[in-house]
């Protein structure tokens, strides 16, 4: 089916969503849920194509990671749809109510945002994630993940499809482009006419490409060279924790540390504690001349490894003399997702919260944390990693607009 089809097929359920109560919408997620755990094989069983044709194919392993569904896995999601189903209801809510010297009467309420696109890559969790908040938020959605992921996308949405029509719902309210080929991406980014918004959510030259490109309004999810600062009052066993996790608890997700940033004054003791550790996992060290210094034995840095996203084990380290000197050394590399700061120093802490121009920032504790889920939003359609709009774990109040009601009794101007 081609894309422009499946924006005329978008469209006609907006009549549908615009009258659906909210008690509609979580019946109808709490029906996706179920039928998501009722048909997990089918689900696994086309995973597993997915993930031959991703190993044929050579894809490294953080990407088949973060392709792989499993028994967990869909469970995972499933409470992930069940989550946004029991959050407060965002349409309708009113903003702000006034009545004018001449009797009007004004009232602001939040509205869906319409029909939603969304172009993604190798993660088939997205397509159920983001299908339950656009449902909850009472927007239909476009889908159209990459070539890794084709058969649990299509399989997960006709299981989502069969349960949005027992649920008395209209089953194009959720639609995956089976086209993913390049040309598909690029006619989502025409559509003016069936897309209210476009949310690229992937690597970096995705969200790039689509930047760049599209003619539809666009929400920026950022790539996450994420950065932890380990301060000259640090815990280093706390620091070393927190890295570990932050690093390696999964090295397929945006919000994984990429980027080390350690005190001149603490490096001697604490960059050998926090390697031991990273070396359980095999994680390989790029430092600058300082950290190499005392730890002789990991890679030599270059500029571009203070920039880079890597998605791999594998970590990059700069020595700094001062909070200042770190916070200036982050926002200059970082992609503005997540960073955090190791410290006892409640200043320090403070003007790290405060200068740290990202989405997310944390003192002692995992960059892990950025997330839909443990933020309370139920599932998430992104992190943004821009001002405008969004910013930060999407949820459904994000994917909702505003319109103004005003009520008269024969007023003229």
């Amino acid at each position: 089916m081609t894309v422009k089809k499946l924006g005329i097929n978008a469209r006609a359920t907006q009549g549908f969503l615009s009258m659906a109560t909210a008690e509609d919408k979580n019946r109808a997620l709490k029906y996706i849920a179920n039928a998501l755990v009722e048909n997990k094989n089918r689900i696994i069983k086309a995973n597993k194509k997915d993930l031959e044709n991703g190993r044929e194919n050579g894809l490294n392993a953080g990407l088949l990671d973060r392709l792989m569904l499993d028994e967990s896995r869909i469970e995972g999601i499933a409470d992930g749809v069940n989550q946004v189903a029991s959050l407060p209801e965002p349409c309708g809510k009113t903003v702000y109510e006034y009545e004018k010297e001449n009797g009007l009467k004004i009232k602001k309420i939040t509205v869906p945002l319409g029909v939603i696109g969304i172009i993604y890559e190798a993660r088939p969790n997205v397509t159920a994630d983001a299908a339950a908040l656009c449902l909850k938020s009472g927007n239909a959605v476009i889908l159209r993940g990459g070539k890794e992921a084709i058969n649990s996308n299509l399989e997960i949405c006709a299981v989502m499809q069969e349960a949005l029509e027992k649920a008395g719902f209209p089953k194009n309210v959720v639609q995956v482009v089976d086209d993913t080929s390049r040309q598909s991406a690029n006619d989502m980014m025409e559509m003016r006419e069936y897309l209210d918004c476009l949310i690229p959510r992937g690597g970096k030259g995705l969200i790039k490409a689509v930047v760049d490109n599209s003619k539809v309004p666009v929400i920026e999810t950022g790539s996450g060279n994420c950065h932890i600062f380990v301060d000259e009052s640090a815990d280093i066993q706390m620091a070393s924790n927190i890295i570990f996790n932050a690093k390696t608890q999964r090295i397929s997700v945006c919000n994984a540390c990429e980027s080390l940033v350690i005190h001149s004054a603490v490096i001697d003791k604490a960059l050998p504690v926090i390697k031991a550790r990273l070396d359980e996992k095999n994680v390989e060290i790029r430092g600058d001349e300082r950290a190499r210094a005392v730890c002789p034995d990991i890679k030599q840095a270059d500029e571009e490894d203070f920039y880079t996203e890597y998605l791999d084990y594998i970590i990059s380290v700069k020595t700094v003399d001062s909070v200042d000197e770190a916070i200036e050394h982050i926002n200059a590399h970082s992609t503005g997702h997540s960073e955090a700061i190791i410290t006892k120093n409640e200043e320090n802490a403070a003007k790290f919260m405060q200068c740290i121009d990202s989405s997310s920032v944390y003192v002692n504790a995992s960059t892990r944390f950025t997330d839909g889920g443990e933020f309370g939003l139920g599932a998430e359609i992104g992190i943004s990693t821009q001002k405008l709009h969004a910013r930060g774990p999407m949820g459904i109040e994000q994917l909702t607009s505003t319109k103004y009601l005003i009520y008269g009794d024969g007023q003229t101007r």
